[in-house]
């Protein structure tokens, strides 16, 4: 077994690309949900009112094959925030 040693400043500086690194995988990563992320997200239990939103245009979809369906998350985003209700 090896021991590597490193200086403080050194340590840290590593500690933070990683850090930096992960987060702009998650970031790639969320930007296509699979319908169980969509509902979650949404908070709604019934396929077939994700299917209609589909539908009717409210969210952006990608179907790669026949049987996937990918939502843009950032439309679900952009859903959610047009139907606010402000309060008084």
């Amino acid at each position: 077994m090896e021991v590597i040693c490193l200086e403080d400043a050194a340590f840290f500086t590593m500690i933070e690309r990683v850090v930096e690194r992960i987060k702009d995988k998650q970031k790639e990563k969320a930007k296509w949900l699979n319908g169980e992320e969509t509902m979650q997200l949404l908070r709604i239990t019934s396929k077939t009112t994700l299917q209609k939103l589909r539908d009717e245009g409210k969210i952006r979809f990608s179907q790669p094959e026949k049987k996937i369906i990918l939502y843009d998350a950032d439309s679900i985003y952009e859903y959610l925030n047009q139907n606010v209700k402000e309060t008084f």
